[in-house]
C-alpha cells in the first residue's frame, strides 16, 4: 500500500482556542494524499482535549511531547514521526488556504526544488487582517537555493515566512538533522537555509496561509535577542559557507536585521491592543 505523499505536522502548545480551526483548514484540503501529525507540548489549557476531537479521522495521529526543550523539541517531535516525501509544519494557531497543499506538492514535484514558499496574510488575535500577501520579496522566481538564502540574509529578514507558508522535501530536512535550533528565534529561517543549500528554491505565487499574531509571539519577536541571533546566524553562515555570503553581505544583513527589530518594536506599540 502506497502511503501519503505529504506530512502536515502540527506542534501544539496552549492552542486550545485556535487549534480546531487550524486542523479544519488542513483536513479540508483536497487534491493530494496527506497525513496529519499533532503533538501537544504539555499545554496548560485544553489543547489536548481539542486534539481528541480529531482522533477518529484516519489521517490524524495524536502525540504528546514531554515538557522542556522549547519549540525545537516539539517541532522535531512531530517531524520525526512523519513518513511522507514532503513536509509542511503548521503551528497551532495558523491557517491554510484551500488548495495550498496540492499546489505546493506539485511545485516541488515538477521542479525538483528542495523548498517552496508562498505569501501569507497576517492577522491579529481576532482574525482581522493586518497585512495582505506578505512575503517573498525578491524571491518571486525559481533560483538556486544559495541565491535565495543570500537574498534573505541581505534583507535582514525571513523572506520565506513562517512554516505554514513553506513545504520542504523531508529527506533533505532529515539529512540536515531536523529543525536547526542553534539560533532559536530563527529556527525556521536557519533550517530553510540549510535545506536550500542542497538545491533550488521554487516560489508558490499564491497567498496560501494565514499567520496569526499574538502578544506571546510579539514578546518573542521584539526581544533584543532576535536581532542578536540574526547577526550570529549571518556570521555562522559566512563561516560555514563563504561561497554563499561575502563579508559585505553579512554587514548589510546585520544592519537590516537590527533595523527590522526596531521596526517591529515600534509596530508592537501601535498594534499591541489587537494582539491580545
Amino acid at each position: 500500500m502506497i502511503g501519503p505523499v505529504l506530512s502536515v505536522v502540527v506542534p501544539a502548545y496552549n492552542n486550545g482556542r485556535t487549534l480546531a480551526a487550524t486542523l479544519d483548514s488542513i483536513l479540508e484540503q483536497e487534491g493530494v494524499d496527506f497525513e496529519v501529525i499533532v503533538a501537544d507540548h504539555t499545554s496548560g489549557d485544553d489543547t489536548r482535549a481539542v486534539m481528541e476531537g480529531f482522533a477518529d479521522d484516519r489521517r490524524v495521529t495524536l502525540l504528546d511531547t514531554p515538557a522542556g526543550g522549547g519549540a525545537a523539541r516539539n517541532w522535531n517531535r512531530v517531524t520525526s514521526a512523519a513518513t511522507s516525501e514532503y513536509l509542511k509544519l503548521v503551528c497551532g494557531d495558523d491557517l491554510l488556504r484551500p488548495g495550498v497543499l496540492a499546489r505546493q506538492v506539485e511545485i516541488l514535484r515538477s521542479t525538483g526544488a528542495m523548498l517552496t514558499a508562498c505569501r501569507r496574510d497576517i492577522v491579529d488575535a481576532a482574525g482581522a487582517t493586518l497585512m495582505r500577501g506578505w512575503g517573498l520579496r525578491g524571491l518571486d522566481e525559481r533560483m538556486p537555493g544559495a541565491r535565495a538564502v543570500r537574498t534573505a540574509v541581505v534583507a535582514g529578514s525571513n523572506l520565506f515566512g513562517e512554516p505554514a507558508s513553506v513545504t520542504i522535501r523531508r529527506d533533505a530536512l532529515k539529512a540536515e538533522g531536523g529543525w536547526f535550533a542553534d539560533f532559536p528565534y530563527l529556527i525556521d529561517q536557519a533550517t530553510y537555509s540549510r535545506v536550500l543549500l542542497r538545491g533550488q528554491f521554487a516560489p508558490d505565487p499564491e497567498v496560501g496561509a494565514t499567520f496569526r499574531m499574538s502578544t506571546a509571539q510579539w514578546s518573542v519577536a521584539l526581544s533584543r535577542d532576535q536581532a542578536q541571533q540574526a547577526r550570529a546566524f549571518h556570521h555562522w553562515l559566512r563561516a560555514h559557507h563563504p561561497e554563499v555570503l561575502s563579508a559585505t553581505d553579512v554587514v548589510r544583513g546585520d544592519v537590516r536585521a537590527t533595523l527590522m527589530a526596531h521596526a517591529r518594536r515600534a509596530s508592537y506599540w501601535v498594534l499591541k491592543k489587537r494582539m491580545g
